[in-house]
C-alpha cells in the first residue's frame, strides 16, 4: 500500500485540515495538494529515498508539507528550536538533498544548509489560503532519478533517537511502516469520518505525526492543527474546532487540568469521545484528573520511534481498561523477554521486545546498534515490564533508568508516584545519581503546588512509610520547572550529569 492508497478513505467534500482562524481544505483538495507537491519535487530532481528535511512552525503547512514528502521523498522533520551547529549535524548525517522552509523565514537552518550546499526551498502560502494550503518554489528544474509515489518498500521518513546517552541513531521508516502504524491506531481508536482531533503535538515528533495525523486522516477524519501546545489556548481551540478527541503526553494533560476548573463552561459544551496519552508514563493520579474533568475514558498506550509510533494500547470502552498499564498489543506481536533470551510466561518481569509490520527494518549504517537492538527477528525496546494473563502490559521502568544503588534495582516511576501522593507536590521526577561506593544514589526534583510548602526531609519521611529506606530519595531537589525534552517528555537520563548532582562516600541514615 502507498500513502495515496492510504489516504483515499476521506469523502471528497469532507474536511480533512483546519486551523484556527483559518478556511478548511477538504479531503480532495488534500489529495490534490499532495500530488501537486510531488510533482513539483520531482520536477526539482528530488525523487524516491531522495532526503528532505523539513524546518517549518507547527501547523497545517506543516501537517500537508509532511504528508507530500512521505508520499514522494524521504522525508526528514526536524525540530524548528534547533540551533545552527544542531541543524548542521542533521542535516549532514541525514546526507539531505534538499531543506524546506517557510518563504521569509529566519530559522538558523538556511545557514546550517548554506554552509553544507543543501538546496533550500522555499514554501509559498497566499493570503487567504486555506489551511495546510500552499506551493513549493523548488529552483531549477532537474533530471529526477526516481520519480512518481514512494513505494512500500521506500523509505518515507527518518528520524533520529533522542540521543540523551549517545549519538543519535538514524531511524528510517518505510511506506509500508507508516501505512501499518496509521492503520493499527484507527483500527484502536475507530476513527470515523465524524471524529475531530485537536492536535496538540510537535509534528516533528512520531506521536503527533502518526497518532495525532496520519492515523484518523486515513480513516476520513478531520485533523484540527495548532501551532503547538499552548495551555492557555486550548480551551478556546476546543470552542472552536469541537473535538471529540485528542492526544498528548503526561505533561500536556497536567498543563490542562490545571486550567481545567478555570474552564468549566467550555468542558461542558463539548463531549469527547476519549482521550489519548501516550509517549512517557501517566501518573495514576493524573488519569483520575483527566478522566474527571472530561468525563471521557482515558486510553493509555505505548510507543516509541522504532515501532512508527503504536505497540500498545489499552481498548476503547465497553473492553476492560486497566489503570496503571498500556494496555494489550495493537499492532506488533509483543512478548517479555527473560535476561537468558526465553520468552517469559504471564506476570514474570523482564524485557519487553516486539516484532511486526510498523516495525523498522532496521538502524541506517549501524550494525553495532542492529546487532544489540534486533535478536532473532524482535525488536528489543529497552524497556522492562510484565503481561499479566490477560495480555494487558505494565512498563515497570526504562532499563537504562532503572537505578542500581549497590545491587538494589529501584524503578524510578515507583517513587514517581508515591511522591505524587504527597498533598504538595505538583510534579516530580526521580532519577539515579552517580555515587562513590555504590554506583548509584536515588534523588528527585519536585514542583510544588502554588501557595505550598514542604522541607525535603518531609517528603523523604512520606516516602519512606512506603517503600524500603534503600528507595527512599537521598536528595530532594526543588525547583519551579521540570527539565523536559522538544516533545514534552521528562527527560530523566542524564539528569544528574547536567546539573552536576553526585554523591561522595554514604552514611546510611534513618528517615
Amino acid at each position: 500500500m502507498t500513502l495515496q492508497n492510504l489516504l483515499r478513505a476521506g469523502a471528497d467534500a469532507d474536511i480533512a485540515v483546519s486551523a484556527p482562524g483559518r478556511p478548511a481544505l477538504d479531503h480532495r483538495g488534500l489529495r490534490t495538494l499532495i500530488q501537486a507537491t510531488g510533482d513539483a519535487l520531482n520536477a526539482a530532481g528530488l525523487g524516491r529515498n531522495d532526503r528532505v528535511a523539513i524546518v517549518l512552525p507547527n501547523g497545517p503547512e506543516m501537517a500537508c508539507c509532511f504528508l507530500a514528502c512521505a508520499s514522494f521523498v524521504t522525508s526528514a522533520p526536524l525540530n524548528p528550536a534547533y540551533r545552527v551547529d544542531e541543524f548542521e549535524f542533521y542535516l549532514d548525517d541525514l546526507q539531505a538533498k534538499a531543506l524546506i522552509v517557510e518563504r521569509g523565514s529566519k530559522s538558523s537552518a538556511i545557514e546550517a544548509a548554506q554552509k553544507l550546499g543543501v538546496r533550500v526551498i522555499e514554501l509559498v502560502i497566499t493570503e487567504d489560503a486555506s489551511a495546510g494550503q500552499f506551493s513549493l518554489n523548488a529552483g531549477p528544474s532537474a533530471e529526477c532519478a526516481h520519480s512518481g509515489p514512494s513505494q512500500p518498500e521506500d523509505v518515507a521518513m527518518v528520524l533520529h533517537t533522542s540521543g540523551t546517552t549517545s549519538k543519535p541513531k538514524r531511524v528510517p521508516i518505510t511506506v509500508a511502516n507508516l501505512c501499518a502504524s496509521a492503520r493499527h491506531i484507527a483500527a484502536t481508536l475507530q476513527f470515523t469520518a465524524a471524529d475531530v482531533g485537536l492536535n496538540i503535538m510537535p509534528l516533528f515528533h512520531i506521536h503527533g505525526l502518526i497518532a495525532g495525523l496520519l492515523a484518523p486522516l486515513s480513516a476520513g477524519s478531520r485533523v484540527f492543527c495548532t501551532p503547538g501546545f499552548n495551555a492557555l489556548r486550548f480551551f478556546t481551540w476546543m470552542d472552536e474546532c469541537k473535538p471529540s478527541w485528542y492526544t498528548a503526553v503526561p505533561t500536556m494533560h497536567l498543563a490542562i487540568a490545571t486550567r481545567g476548573k478555570h474552564n468549566a463552561a467550555v468542558l461542558a459544551r463539548h463531549q469527547l469521545r476519549f482521550v489519548r496519552s501516550s509517549s512517557s508514563a501517566l501518573p495514576p493520579q493524573l488519569f483520575d484528573q483527566i478522566e474527571t474533568m472530561f468525563k471521557a475514558p482515558l486510553i493509555e498506550s505505548y510507543g516509541m520511534t522504532e515501532a512508527t509510533h503504536q505497540m500498545a494500547s489499552n481498548p476503547l470502552p465497553p473492553l476492560a481498561r486497566k489503570r496503571g498499564t498500556v494496555g494489550r498489543a495493537a499492532g506488533p506481536e509483543v512478548r517479555i523477554r527473560g535476561e537468558d533470551g526465553q520468552f517469559l510466561g504471564p506476570n514474570q518481569p523482564g524485557e519487553i521486545v516486539i516484532r511486526g509490520p510498523n516495525v523498522t527494518p532496521g538502524y541506517e549504517n549501524n550494525p553495532k546498534a542492529n546487532a544489540e537492538a534486533f535478536v532473532d527477528g524482535w525488536f528489543r525496546t529497552g524497556d522492562q515490564g510484565v503481561m499479566d494473563d490477560e495480555g494487558y502490559l505494565s512498563i515497570t521502568g526504562r532499563l537504562k533508568e532503572i537505578i542500581n544503588r549497590g545491587g538494589e534495582k529501584i524503578s524510578p516511576r515507583e517513587i514517581d508516584e508515591i511522591l505524587l501522593d504527597h498533598v504538595s507536590v505538583h510534579q516530580v521526577v526521580v532519577f539515579g545519581a552517580p555515587h562513590k561506593r555504590l554506583g548509584e544514589e536515588v534523588a528527585a526534583m519536585v514542583v510544588l503546588h502554588e501557595g505550598h510548602e514542604c522541607s525535603e526531609r518531609e517528603l523523604q519521611q512520606f516516602v519512606a512509610q512506603r517503600v524500603a529506606s534503600f528507595k527512599v530519595p537521598k536528595k530532594i531537589l526543588f525547583v519551579e520547572e521540570l527539565p523536559k525534552g522538544a516533545t514534552g517528555k521528562l527527560q530523566r537520563i542524564g539528569l544528574a550529569q547536567r546539573i552536576g548532582l553526585g554523591f561522595g562516600s554514604y552514611v546510611a541514615g534513618e528517615f
